[in-house]
């Protein structure tokens, strides 16, 4: 992999690829309730619906085959929090569901996959204790977990990773963390442009084509800013192995069904 990422400012989206593509429309629960952050922060919640399963069974009835849930009060419980849900969601939508927030330990991965997950994200953890997550990819196989690195720009142009649902600071960049899982059977990786998520600005395309021919062994999904179906088009033709839907399947801005169309081709 390259050492570094060039400037987020360019949106460069020209690499074609043939590889299969999904969409993961996104339920992010606080609460109990479906809500949407503003770049991640706490303090900026638009909430959608008290009722995630119901919001989840809408979304399997237009298509999809898959659902990314977000625990947004793991970060601060310290813990995972939505394993009633999530067994709910699977057993009356027959989703596929990406799902993490708070996982520590195999003890966690493995409590969320007996709840019915098929993929385990896992962020803080992959960041400040990589040798950790690679006893994790070894154990429960690459297929069963997603590694979360959620990045944010600074000032020197360097992607930093922040933790803690994007609460807390690391020390580390993003393709040097990524170095660290070079040898380690990692597929699937999964990077929000924390300054664009939830912002309906558009994804940073520059930074999913830089990322996926760096490590183009990996499966990358891009999440963050996306606007319409232009976008999840667009976040193909970078190499990206998947998308990230929020905000706009909630405000209409977009349908599953017409994203899912781009699964295919």
């Amino acid at each position: 992999m390259t050492s570094d990422l060039p400037d987020q400012s360019r949106s460069d989206s020209t690499v074609s690829t043939t590889r299969p593509f999904t969409v993961y429309p996104a339920i992010d629960v606080r609460h109990g309730a479906v809500v949407r952050l503003l770049k991640g922060d706490y303090d900026q919640e638009t909430q959608y619906s008290d009722d995630p399963v119901t919001v989840a069974e809408s979304y399997a009835r237009a298509g999809a085959r898959w659902l990314h849930l977000v625990d947004l009060d793991a970060a601060r419980e310290g813990r995972y929090t939505l394993d009633g849900m999530l067994q709910q969601i699977v057993e009356r939508t027959g989703l596929m569901v990406q799902t993490g927030g708070g996982v520590r330990s195999a003890d966690d991965v493995q409590r969320l996959l007996d709840a019915g997950a098929t993929r385990v994200v896992i962020g803080s953890l992959a960041v400040r204790e990589p040798d950790t997550v690679i006893g994790l990819l070894e154990r429960f196989g690459p297929e069963s977990i997603t590694v979360a690195l959620d990045t944010r720009i600074g000032e020197d142009g360097v992607w930093r990773l922040p933790v803690d649902g994007w609460t807390g600071d690391s020390d580390l960049d993003l393709i040097t963390c990524l170095h660290r899982y070079d040898s380690s059977g990692l597929r699937h990786v999964l990077t929000t442009d924390i300054g664009r998520d939830g912002t309906l600005g558009g994804p940073n395309f520059h930074l999913y084509t830089a990322l996926t021919r760096s490590a183009p062994q990996l499966q990358v999904q891009a999440s963050g800013g996306a606007r319409n179906v232009d976008d999840v088009r667009a976040a193909r033709r970078t190499g990206c192995a998947g998308i990230i839907l929020g905000k706009a399947l909630l405000e209409g801005r977009l349908t599953v069904t017409d994203a899912i169309q781009e699964e295919g081709l």
